[in-house]
This record gives structure tokens, C-alpha cells and sequence, in this order.
């Protein structure tokens, strides 16, 4: 199926077109036709109408994650229906009658500018599909959301990155959703066929435990200690959380402990059942090229010189570190970023590789897609 993400560089339109490029490579990896064709869409496209019809064309499903939630109110009350005005119109002009996913809020129900804006734009689009999802969600959260617009836990998280004291609401809570799981349940919709209302419910807590519990991943993660991620919740946040940090404080570098007998330096401490092992790689060879959705993957180069390469998927922005077992200095890979090893030098390069929790074959989270 030819499915098109809106808001495609958005947080849930990002979220979901990785979740569906995963689906892609792990076709290709198999020899497999791929189940779906992904079709970005951004803020842009909606200002050119053709353009906007033109890349309809053929589209089956429409995860609609487009939309404005900051500014003048005026302009904000205005924003969401007349995107999906324009959605309705370039649907009949490419002449499609798609499935069409709406990212609602939970702020529909309530009697304001943004609120409004929501809630119409819903009306708009479910007069329009004869198959349509109202995703009512809470807050969502994730890996790569944006600091300072309106996604508090980013905003906590680069705080903390930043060595910053937060300015905190006492009274404050939030009903929290990873973006990966809306933007899972938005594929899910479109594959069984699901129509009407969806209303996942979020991980209630207050801004205070929040930021409290991210604090304390801080405290272990840069004293390089991982914590116990077993809960889907905390490995969400977790991800988010280190994925904050990245690239900017990158490669976290280890101490060396030397006498006359040699070097001692600790490779990874805490976590749950997790699996460490160590490979070699030849001169001029490469290892890698593939992304997780959630793992916690830890590459140390314990012998000779390589580079490593970190790419956030569907995206051309990669980040290059070069590593040498003379200086031992760990990188942990993000989420939803494919990346890889190469050896560049004269000699063998012996890594030191450390994940959360042990591999399991029936679900490897493992998506090859070259740097």
C-alpha cells in the first residue's frame, strides 16, 4: 500500500515514516516485496496545491500528523481546518478516497482556539473519508522532539544536557505517550482496517516525578551507568532522554586506569539482562549499516583505530567519530539512527559491543539501511 505521512518531519511524522522505513528494509533484507511505499510530506507542500495532488497520487492511506499547535491564537484556530481543507481538496483532485488517520489531541474537548482548531479539522477530514481514524492522543514524547515548543520533556532533557535548572510547575502533570506507540497505532489502524475513535491512554505523572526520574537517569547515565529499563515506559524515556544528548555530547569518554601491568577502564555497568560481545574487524572492512527501534547499543573500541557513523533515518544528517582503542571513549547508539563501523587503518580493530538486554531472533530489532 502507498501510504502518505503529513507533518512528515514532525515528531509523529518522523516517528512513524522510521516505523514504516524499517518495515521497507526489513523487506529488502529478505528479498521480500516491501508491504508498504512511504510517501513524505511536509509543511510546504501544503502552499502548492498541484504539488500537494501530484504526490497524492495512488495513495491508499493518509496518516495525517500535519498541523499547528503555537502561535497567535487567531492564526492556530485557523491553521488545522484549513490544512485539512487543503488535504480534502488535493484527495479529490489526485482522486483518491484514502484511509485517512487523524493525529487529534485531547485538547478537542475543550473550548479554545487550539482546541477549536483540532476538533474541526477532525470534522473536516471524517466528512470527507469513508475510512477514518480519530487518534485522540495526550501528550507525546520521544526521541529528537523539539526543546522549548511545547513538548515539556524535551525541554527537561536539554536542561539537564545543559547543566541547567528548570523552572518547574509544583502542580503541574502530564498524561505521557511515546511517539513511537501513536505512531505504531496509526500503521496498525491503516493494516487492520480500524476505523472510529482510538484513545490511548498516557503514562500519568506529575512534572516533578518527571523530571525527577529523567534527573536520575542523568546521574547514572554520566557516570556511566545504565539503568534498569525493564518497564516499556522507562526505556522510552530513557531513549529520549540520552537521545537528547546526541551528538553534542559525543563520544562519552572513559577513565583509564594505568600502572605497570597495563590498563584497566570499565566498559558498561547497570542495566537488565544485558549482552556484551566482542568482534574484530579486518582492515578496509565495515560492520553495521542498520538502525533499532528501541535498543540501548553501546560500540567501544577496545583496539585499534576505526570510525564510527551515526545517521538519523530518512534524513541526510550524519555524524561522523573517529575512535581509537588508545583512548577508550563509548558511543551509544540512538534510536531510529542507522550507523556503522569501518576500520580505516594498517591493523585489526577489536570492539567492545554492549545491548540492554539479550538477543532474541524472533525479535531482533535490526533494520539494515547503509549509512
Amino acid at each position: 500500500m502507498k501510504v502518505a505521512v503529513t507533518g512528515a518531519k514532525g515528531l509523529l511524522g518522523w516517528h512513524a515514516s522510521a516505523r514504516l522505513h524499517a518495515e521497507i528494509c526489513g523487506a529488502n533484507f529478505k528479498g521480500e516485496t516491501p508491504p508498504h511505499e512511504l510517501v513524505q510530506i511536509d509543511h510546504p507542500t501544503f502552499n502548492d496545491a498541484a504539488a500537494l495532488s501530484e504526490t497524492l497520487a495512488g495513495v491508499g492511506a493518509i496518516l495525517h500528523f500535519a498541523g499547528v499547535n503555537r502561535g497567535e491564537q487567531e492564526v492556530v484556530e485557523r491553521a488545522n481546518p484549513d490544512i485539512a481543507q487543503k488535504l480534502v481538496a488535493a484527495c479529490d483532485a489526485a482522486k483518491i478516497n484514502p484511509h485517512i488517520v487523524y493525529a487529534n489531541s485531547t485538547h478537542a474537548a475543550h473550548d479554545n482556539p487550539y482546541g477549536r482548531s483540532k476538533r474541526i479539522a477532525g470534522e473536516i477530514l471524517s466528512g470527507f473519508a469513508s475510512r477514518y481514524t480519530d487518534l485522540v492522543l495526550p501528550h507525546i514524547f520521544g526521541e529528537c522532539a523539539r526543546p522549548y515548543y511545547n513538548n515539556v520533556t524535551a525541554t527537561l532533557i536539554d536542561k539537564l544536557w545543559k547543566g541547567e535548572e528548570p523552572e518547574i510547575n509544583p502542580d503541574g502533570r502530564v498524561q505521557l505517550l511515546h511517539a513511537g506507540k501513536a505512531a505504531q497505532m496509526a500503521i496498525d489502524a491503516v493494516v487492520d482496517g480500524t476505523t472510529g475513535k482510538l484513545m490511548p491512554d498516557g503514562h500519568d505523572i506529575s512534572i516533578v516525578d518527571l523530571y525527577a526520574k529523567i534527573k536520575s537517569f542523568h546521574e547514572l547515565y554520566t557516570n556511566n551507568i545504565f539503568p534498569l529499563v525493564d518497564d516499556p515506559f522507562d526505556l522510552a524515556l530513557f531513549n529520549s532522554y540520552r537521545t537528547g544528548g546526541f551528538p553534542n555530547h559525543y563520544p562519552m569518554m572513559l577513565k583509564a586506569n594505568s600502572d605497570h601491568r597495563g590498563v584497566l577502564f570499565e566498559t558498561a555497568k547497570g542495566g537488565n539482562q544485558a549482552q556484551s560481545f566482542i568482534s574484530s574487524t579486518l582492515p578496509g572492512k565495515k560492520r553495521g549499516d542498520h538502525f533499532h527501534l528501541d535498543l540501548v547499543e553501546r560500540f567501544l573500541v577496545v583496539k585499534g583505530e576505526a570510525t564510527i557513523r551515526i545517521r538519523r533515518v530518512l534524513t541526510d544528517e550524519v555524524h561522523e567519530f573517529k575512535v581509537s582503542g588508545d583512548q577508550p571513549a563509548a558511543i551509544d547508539m540512538p534510536p531510529l539512527h542507522t550507523h556503522n563501523i569501518e576500520n580505516l587503518g594498517d591493523d585489526d580493530v577489536m570492539t567492545f559491543f554492549w545491548s540492554h538486554h539479550l538477543f532474541d531472533p524472533e525479535n531482533p530489532d535490526t533494520y539494515a539501511d547503509p549509512v
